[in-house]
């Protein structure tokens, strides 16, 4: 007759899954298989003695009332990832177990006892715990850089997220790949089509793409994916990342206008070194022939001795110089004037007109001119602009008089409200030669002339130079008039500089 005992014994003796059998509600120990044993690390001598008299470091409540529990009712427990500590070698060792009670049912068809299992998984709980903690040193990884990720499976279009997904994408939830479709900015569909489509060969997906969020802005993305293949070599899923690129486009924006900006700047200097060229050619020649026209004449008058002759050349030599001085002056004004920065300042402008009279004193006497200036108000701005500014226009205003009529110039101001911000227009009014309508805006080119040099002195310059200096304090100037009738210059300038340079 075959031992069917001893086979027993022997499978149960040898197998790797740690089995022992507890009798009672004291649980003494009948059975320990070798695999038991070790895990428990108290040696051999365990049979026959109580399970906690053997492992007093587990929790004996918790244990306790675990077995008793299927002892008194028949229903089998298990334990999952449970931590216990064991003294091995007198030494506390965590581990952690997976563990089970089953009742033992005897002939009389009561419970005598149980069988308790259990694998120690101490091994693969740090390899998980490592998992997890790699898991989520990621996800914090990216939730911190800002970015999201994706998983898209291409068979059913079902698609899930994490990190800063949904945000930067603006959806409350990223069911599937037609609702973030709905999201993006239809010029940027094709864009999105084409990288999909090069994906198919390179098997990463690249493309950058703006998303429409509720309020209707704009945020800019970039989408970067990989294709994940099945065993059979088809595309299976696409997982990738997207990130908030707005910021780097704005810089790439604000980078592109400065660059447009610089390119303008550039471009009017070349424009202005030619004006500058052709009036080197041109009106600096001219005073250059004249000295050395009235020179030549000089030194024959000197040789012939005729006085009177001398003084006319000597004075129109002399005029010839001061001609190129103005010329020269003027250029170099017109050139550096948005090289230098201003400081800001409370600026007084009922002085500066005064100042003004004081300097064209002689000409406003010579001329038999009278200046109506109304109450002007304080203005921030650079005081040696602003006078620069209203000496030509004064200075025009006198200069380009009727023979026959003396000057008579009008100042008046206003306060007026120009994109929610407080501005002064003033007016200057004059009773002279006029101008033309159609000429109203060429005048502030650089070097534009209406007139003769010859009756009417001057570089060109100084509305240019006006317009200039307008602009750099944010403001405007507009001229009007008829001809031989007057003309009007209208400046207009904000009471307060939100810098404090220009």
């Amino acid at each position: 007759m075959y031992d069917y005992v001893s086979l027993l014994k022997n499978i149960v003796d040898n197998t790797p899954l740690p089995i022992a059998v507890l009798i009672g509600t004291d649980l003494k120990i009948e059975l320990a298989n070798p695999a038991m044993i070790s895990i428990w690390g108290k040696g051999n001598e365990v049979i026959g003695h109580k399970y906690f008299d053997v492992l007093p470091e587990t929790p004996r409540h918790e244990i306790m009332t675990q077995a008793l529990e299927v002892l008194n009712t028949g229903i089998p427990f298990y334990a999952k990832d449970k931590l216990i500590d064991l003294i091995i070698d007198g030494k506390v060792m965590q581990h952690y177990f997976n563990y089970s009670f089953t009742p033992l049912y005897g002939k009389d068809g009561n419970i005598y006892g149980l069988l308790k299992n259990g694998t120690d998984i101490t091994d693969l709980h740090n390899i998980k715990q490592k998992i997890q903690s790699s898991d989520e040193r990621l996800r914090i990884a990216v939730e911190s850089s800002g970015m999201g990720t994706y998983e898209i499976n291409l068979i059913t279009k079902e698609t899930v997220t994490s990190g800063n997904f949904n945000e930067l994408w603006s959806v409350d939830e990223a069911s599937d790949t037609e609702m973030l479709l709905k999201r993006m900015h239809p010029e940027d569909l094709p864009i999105r089509e084409k990288a999909h489509q090069d994906a198919l060969t390179t098997g990463k997906i690249v493309y950058e793409a703006r998303i429409i969020n509720d309020d209707k802005s704009e945020r800019w993305v970039k989408v970067n994916g990989k294709i994940i293949k099945d065993q059979n070599g088809n595309a299976s899923s696409i997982i990738g990342i997207i990130q908030d690129i707005s910021d780097q486009r704005k810089f790439e924006k604000d980078l592109q206008q400065k660059i447009k900006e610089s390119t303008k700047e550039i471009r009017e200097s070349n424009e202005n070194l030619i004006h500058f060229a052709n009036m080197v050619t041109h009106d600096l020649k001219e005073p250059v022939r004249k000295i050395k026209i009235f020179n030549g004449l000089l030194k024959k008058e000197i040789e012939a001795e005729k006085i009177e002759n001398i003084k006319k050349y000597s004075d129109k030599v002399d005029q010839s110089a001061e001609r190129m001085q103005t010329l020269i002056e003027g250029t170099l004004a017109y050139s550096t004037l948005n090289k230098s920065i201003q400081q800001i300042q409370k600026i007084n402008l009922n002085e500066i007109i005064e100042n003004i009279k004081i300097d064209l004193e002689l000409i406003i006497q010579e001329k038999d001119a009278i200046l109506f200036t109304s109450e002007l108000p304080e203005i921030e701005g650079a005081p040696i602009l602003i006078h620069q500014l209203f000496y030509n226009l004064i200075h025009n205003a006198l200069k380009f008089s009727k023979a026959d009529e003396p000057p008579r110039v009008i100042i008046t101001s206003k306060i007026v409200e120009y994109e929610g911000k407080k501005h002064v227009q003033i007016v200057i009014k004059d009773n002279g030669i006029g101008l033309d309508s159609a000429y109203a805006e060429r005048i502030f080119n650089a070097f534009e002339r209406l007139h003769s040099k010859d009756d009417y002195e001057g570089t060109g310059l100084g509305l240019a130079l006006c317009r200039k200096i307008t602009e750099r304090h944010n403001g405007t100037i507009t001229a009007a008039g008829q001809e031989n009738d007057g003309a009007e210059f209208t400046v207009t300038l904000p009471l307060s500089q939100e810098k404090k340079t220009i």
